[in-house]
């Protein structure tokens, strides 16, 4: 029997674009019962490329809180500089735009996606955290986010977990991480 090697490790993420990031918030932590929600406005990159060409000019919030071990990311981007997001809206409007997994060596694993003819489309640094989305997206929500799964990218990681076991559902948004 053949085994099959996986390209990606678990999915820890699933990353919805929205149109209202207020409204989706509340939606989730409401209906859903996830929460509490740390939004980051904007996100601060260091560095962002999209298909080569620098992007930092993106005007991007972004919310995330934990399903039990699954992190739920809201995305709202505020401007039209092109990227991956706004790609995703001109083609399927709102909903699930990718998935993320943690890799221990993000350079290694884009050098073994790349053998496999997997590219990055839009990669760069947010706060210190390296990342790269990569083309998997044949049909909607099918892209995959590699999140560099540094010290400090799992300890903030685990802060917002903690912060979903103990929430008492009252407050949707978090105070700052």
């Amino acid at each position: 029997m053949a085994t099959f090697e996986r390209l990606f490790g678990p999915v820890m993420q699933n990353a919805f674009v929205v149109e209202d990031l207020q409204a989706a918030i509340e939606h989730w932590a409401r209906v859903m019962h996830v929460g509490p929600f740390f939004v980051f406005e904007p996100v601060p990159f260091k560095e962002l490329w999209y298909r080569g060409l620098p992007a930092n000019d993106i005007d991007l919030t972004v919310a995330i809180a934990y399903w039990g071990e699954v992190q739920i990311e809201l995305i709202r981007q505020r401007n039209d500089v092109p990227s991956i997001y706004t790609e995703f809206r001109g083609r399927h409007g709102t909903g699930l735009q990718h998935m993320g997994v943690m890799s221990a060596d993000l350079g290694r694993d884009l050098t073994r996606l790349k053998a496999a003819g997997i590219e990055p489309v839009q990669h760069g640094n947010a706060a210190g955290m390296r990342f790269a989305y990569v083309m998997t997206d044949h049909h909607p929500g099918g892209m995959v986010e590699l999140i560099e799964a540094t010290p400090k990218t799992v300890a903030f990681f685990e802060h917002m977990r903690r912060a979903a076991r103990d929430w008492s559902g009252r407050d949707a948004i978090a105070g700052p991480p």
